[in-house]
């Protein structure tokens, strides 16, 4: 009777001890959340002309963000590729690779198609709205049809390369955005808009002149894309994707 009183207390202190051991052990849970690889990319940027906080990527689909990727295309490296079905816009490199940056598109019947040129790069642009986007939306258009100064309130963000044809403004561009979490969308007024760091550093990578063709449809298999749930690459280190 005392052997098995006294066993008792032994069998808890043992089963104790190795619930202890078991929780010592226990990988702690991974926190969730964008990659600190990206946190960093999309980071502030203190020393700009308006200094840009940080980007909220917390609710951005992981493919739209900026990443190098393989890519097949007949087009030369240095060529801009604009991939409005599956809002991406590719910087073709060599070697089968291309930088590719999500992108927000214009709505239906708004968007432009073809080939261009960039005719003019721009840091911090002021802004007009076009006599058409006023003609459409007076109310909201109407009272900035002046223009409005650079700034980070500014619709065309921190950078704006401005497209022409035949030496001509488009009056189409691509260009940063305040509206973060419109890139993946159809909502602008034809406009190519993308994240302030994004457009930053394609702005820095791209010179006037820089050829961009722009796709309103699904390309042949023959020469796709690859395809949108491709898996996400970071950049090897031996071609280093800087920030």
């Amino acid at each position: 009777m005392c052997v098995s009183r006294l066993a008792q207390p032994l069998t808890l202190l043992l089963l104790l001890a190795a619930l202890t051991g078991c929780a010592s052990t226990a990988q702690p849970p991974r926190p969730r959340g964008p990659d600190p690889y990206f946190m960093t990319m999309y980071g502030p940027q203190p020393d700009e002309t308006f200094p840009l906080p940080a980007t909220d990527i917390s609710k951005v689909d992981p493919r739209y963000l900026r990443q190098q990727v393989p890519y097949v295309t007949h087009e030369p490296p240095g060529t801009i590729v604009i991939d409005t079905p599956n809002r991406y816009l590719y910087l073709v490199q060599g070697g089968g690779m291309a930088l590719r940056y999500g992108i927000g598109v214009g709505k239906a019947g708004l968007e432009f198609a073809g080939e261009a040129r960039i005719g003019r790069k721009a840091q911090w642009p002021r802004w007009i709205p076009t006599s058409d986007m006023v003609a459409r939306d007076p109310e909201r258009y109407g009272p900035l049809a002046g223009g409005m100064d650079p700034g980070l309130t500014n619709p065309l963000g921190a950078r704006a390369l401005y497209l022409y044809q035949d030496g001509r403004d488009t009056l189409f561009r691509i260009h940063g955005t305040t509206e973060a979490w419109s890139i993946g969308s159809a909502v602008s007024s034809g406009c190519i808009r993308m994240f302030n760091p994004d457009v930053i550093d394609l702005y820095s990578r791209v010179p006037e002149g820089t050829r961009v063709v722009v796709i309103q449809e699904e390309p042949p298999m023959s020469v796709a894309m690859p395809p949108v749930d491709a898996p996400m690459e970071t950049p090897a280190e031996e071609t280093p994707l800087s920030l």
